[in-house]
């Protein structure tokens, strides 16, 4: 079996333009991915692009070999693209032999998957907004959501906004109750000092975790944080190379970790850093802020780890016409997920409704902007 086409899809998600990779062998067979960058687009389809010469022409039943040949090819880099085959390779193998990812992967651990919202604060920043919203979550089923309260801030943030961000978390504790974790996002906004404050100030609303306070790729400065305060901080959305994982466990304050998928290497390669986890005690919830393709793909992944803690989750919080654009991807319900049996991923692909919404110039996120979370 060889590659031997395939096709980039682009779709434009207000907040995130989504891109889809789509392989096709001389067998018949095709297998589907995500490629979605973090507040990028055109990049990632040109590295596909480039990476043609690599893997157009290899059996996608290596899903290893063509991943380390595209890897020497960019002398010795990586990049997103790379993991998206990887992954589309890993549709064609299930799809070859009638058997879901999961099954490949060494089997089921987990038959349910806990997953948390987010995505769902679509609107100002109010606490009584944050509150009824939050309820509502809840209402839907969800026992965790996870939100980011901060605003605009960049290293440093004003008393003022502060003072509101403490306010929004502890409007949205009190409307959830005890029972349901919160979990407070970060977005790497922080300096080390201004971290450790705000922790301290959320101590009292007994957050489940603090989401990467500072740069992600700061190890010291994440480990500062998590020695100085008592809520457990998880980080590793932004990490790349195995060894980073290493080097950010090895401080051992830190036992929460979030490969993305798309970054790490695809499924072979967000298994290895699960078992890196796994030798230091450590649990996994791997990061997910792209489509539903991308919940479908970490659920094959989370389904087989033992040490999996939760699984994020924006679907139910996407535009309308998103679950028109593809089908097969697992659905929360009252609070979790359960992956597919399908052979493959599961999921398929609806070409003629993916370009009833084209790429966007404007489909991005601006984190550091007052008002973002409006997401429009």
């Amino acid at each position: 079996m060889k590659i031997v086409d395939y096709k980039i899809f682009i779709v434009g998600n207000p907040w995130k333009n989504w891109v889809y990779l789509k392989l096709y062998t001389d067998e018949g067979i095709t297998g589907v991915s995500e490629a979605t960058g973090g507040l990028y687009t055109m990049p990632v389809v040109e590295q596909i692009n480039e990476l043609s010469r690599v893997f157009v022409g290899m059996d996608p039943r290596n899903p290893e070999k063509i991943y380390d040949s595209m890897y020497k090819a960019l002398f010795l880099d990586t990049n997103i693209g790379m993991s998206a085959i990887e992954i589309a390779c890993w549709d064609i193998i299930g799809k070859m032999l009638n058997a879901p990812v999961w099954q490949l992967l060494g089997g089921k651990t987990h038959e349910k998957l806990r997953a948390y919202a987010n995505g769902w604060y679509q609107g100002p920043r109010d606490p009584v907004f944050f509150a009824e919203r939050a309820k509502q979550v809840v209402e839907m089923g969800y026992t965790a959501i996870k939100f980011d309260p901060f605003g605009g801030a960049y290293r440093f943030i004003s008393r003022e906004s502060e003072r509101l961000s403490i306010q929004i978390v502890k409007a949205v504790r009190d409307a959830v109750g005890g029972d349901v974790d919160i979990l407070v996002e970060g977005h790497d906004r922080f300096s080390v000092s201004t971290a450790v404050r705000i922790g301290h100030a959320l101590e009292e609303l007994s957050p489940m975790w603090f989401e990467t306070p500072v740069q992600s790729k700061d190890m010291s400065a994440l480990a500062a944080v998590a020695r100085a305060i008592k809520i457990p901080v998880a980080a590793g959305e932004m990490l790349d190379r195995r060894g980073d994982f290493v080097d950010m466990l090895e401080h051992r304050v830190i036992d929460i970790v979030q490969p993305e998928t798309l970054h790490v290497g695809g499924i072979s390669g967000c298994k290895k850093v699960a078992a890196i986890a796994e030798a230091y005690e450590a649990f996994v919830a791997c990061h997910q802020a792209q489509s539903p393709v991308n919940t479908a793909i970490n659920a094959h992944i989370h389904a087989t780890l033992p040490n999996f803690l939760i699984q994020e989750c924006f679907d139910d919080f996407l535009a309308p016409w998103s679950r028109e654009i593809m089908s097969g991807v697992p659905q929360v319900k009252n609070g979790y997920l359960e992956v597919s049996d399908k052979p493959g991923l599961g999921v398929e692909l609806h070409e003629e409704e993916m370009v009833k919404h084209p790429y966007g110039q404007t489909h991005f996120l601006r984190l550091f902007e007052e008002g973002w979370e409006r997401r429009d």
